[in-house]
């Protein structure tokens, strides 16, 4: 079942629309685990995603009947606010110009005044070992810095194609002094066609190791290019499996249907 509700981000003041997923499957006082993820309107129906095609979620649960709930943060379609909120820091892109970094903000909320709402009103499981984190592109940032600043509250964060280049500075720093809670997993991927050339592939590719590297100390880290990978839901759609698998969300949701 997928549901729209609206909510307010209170430290950016800003409306904004939850996409649902609750599976329709459950029995009267089940809780599950919940995944939260960036970019709802791209994660469930073609036709309300960015682009035309959208991570296909909806019919990877509804098929695989996975005893999951999803909830997915709309986000801000006005100029190039959502790299301002799917940012941790402040940065200048050639193309989208300044980014003022709300992304901790964000964050903050979503761990905290989103998350109690959370729990009250859907039928999930509240603690950490229950709780995951997922996103693409700027939102595979997020959910890269939210396993390492926010792990007490995530313990697997997806992180596909995750936006590296001009905040890799203080993002090594950030999460090379970060605490990481015990049994933390990051999945982190990216495809081989998302540059424009081979140097820059080969820097891409570099930054992604260098994350694998600081955070294998502290967590357990997946780290996949796949060769033929381009930046689009199509793409990140087919990852899907590979993910929910190897972070062990599917035997951690099946593991509590029982």
């Amino acid at each position: 079942m997928l549901i729209k509700q609206e909510t307010w981000i209170t430290p950016l003041e800003e409306a904004r629309t939850l996409h649902l997923y609750i599976p329709d499957m459950l029995t009267e006082g089940q809780k599950v685990p919940v995944l939260y993820m960036f970019d709802g309107h791209n994660l469930f129906l073609d036709e309300e995603a960015t682009y035309g095609k959208s991570w296909g979620l909806k019919d990877y649960l509804d098929q695989t009947g996975l005893p999951l709930v999803v909830v997915g943060i709309e986000c801000n379609h006005q100029g190039n606010r959502r790299l301002w909120e799917f940012s941790p820091y402040d940065f200048s892109d050639p193309a989208w110009g300044e980014v003022k970094g709300q992304g901790e903000l964000l964050l903050d909320w979503m761990s905290g005044e989103l998350k109690a709402w959370v729990d009250e009103n859907l039928p999930v499981l509240t603690d950490r070992e229950h709780t995951f984190i997922g996103g693409s592109s700027m939102g595979g940032l997020m959910a890269l810095y939210a396993g390492g600043r926010y792990s007490a509250v995530y313990s697997r964060a997806a992180c596909l194609s995750p936006y590296l280049g001009l905040v890799m500075e203080p993002l090594c720093r950030d999460l090379d002094e970060a605490w990481i809670e015990e049994n933390t997993q990051f999945y982190i991927s990216w495809g081989g066609m998302e540059t424009g050339s081979q140097e820059d592939l080969a820097q891409v590719t570099a930054d992604n190791c260098t994350m694998q590297q600081i955070l294998e100390a502290k967590a357990s880290v997946y780290l996949h290019c796949y060769p033929e990978g381009t930046h689009c839901e199509a793409c990140w759609e087919e990852e899907t499996p590979v993910w929910m698998e190897e972070l062990g969300i599917l035997e951690r949701c099946w593991e509590d249907a029982e």
